[in-house]
């Protein structure tokens, strides 16, 4: 296994993004921060990529943020705190939630803090049943960050927020998927052929038009009906001038089965 903090291979389509700081349970750096960051950002950019998988080494998907690696500083004062929430916690989840390609999170171990929230910031969850999730804020005193109190709310509804971060407990991973923050859980040695097999299937697809539907879901949350139905008509208007969109309508008619390009 390599020492790298970041492993990174692409393979049929699909951006492979792996933790790999098992002997801190992948709690995240600010060098390991910034390069997922810009990972995520060539993943968008790459045309050779159509989707990506978040996992982790070890027992641990991530263990919140790992402030011995933040770089140093001569003294703090006032607005220090919020610019660096503002420029690390949540540019990595927006970067997760604005990756133009879909994002699946292989969840192989426990999630606390941010890592929570990268999971949840992802557009499908794997998880293994060993997995658990932590609201681990509240059990430090400190406030939900990272984006936590906007991702949670909109999955799980706010009483069921409240109660995950104003008690912290662990959430086992077949909890979190009867809540509805994991799509699927899986046998701990059967999660990476799973993760595999979901990732080259959205590989395989669309990827303009995942992109697109991906956009709309998450704008739809925070935008009324009026707007979300404008932002569908012109994302479709867009949609239908490329390829994929023109194989799918021609593979219909002709009754056999598509092949997606990406383009």
């Amino acid at each position: 296994m390599s020492s790298s903090p970041i492993l990174h291979a692409t393979d049929n389509g699909v951006s492979w993004i792996t933790l790999n700081r098992p002997e801190a349970m992948n709690a995240v750096t600010w060098e390991q921060r910034e390069h997922v960051i810009a990972l995520l950002a060539d993943a968008s950019a790459d045309p050779a990529v159509r989707a990506v998988v978040l996992t982790a080494t070890g027992r641990g998907f991530c263990a919140g943020a790992d402030l011995r690696g933040t770089p140093a500083t001569t003294g703090r004062v006032p607005g220090d705190v919020a610019r660096t929430i503002r420029l690390g916690a949540q540019r990595l989840i927006t970067a997760v939630l604005d990756c133009e390609k879909p994002v699946l999170a292989a969840v192989n171990g426990t999630a606390a803090g941010i890592g929570a929230h990268l999971a949840f910031a992802c557009d499908l969850v794997l998880a293994a049943e060993s997995a658990k999730f932590i609201e681990v804020f509240v059990r430090r005193g400190l406030v939900p960050d990272g984006g936590g109190a906007y991702l949670l709310p909109r999955l799980v509804g706010p009483q069921r927020a409240k109660e995950l971060m104003f008690f912290g407990d662990a959430l086992p991973a077949a909890e979190a998927e009867r809540l509805g923050l994991v799509n699927r859980t899986v046998p701990d040695e059967e999660l990476a052929a799973t993760a595999r097999a979901w990732a080259e299937r959205l590989a395989a697809g669309p990827t303009r038009s995942i992109a697109l539907t991906k956009q709309l879901v998450n704008a739809s949350l925070d935008t009324d009906r009026a707007t979300a139905f404008a932002a569908e008509a012109m994302a479709q208007e867009i949609n239908m001038t490329t390829l994929d969109a023109q194989e799918g309508v021609a593979s219909f008619v002709e009754r056999r089965t598509p092949t997606y390009r990406g383009a």
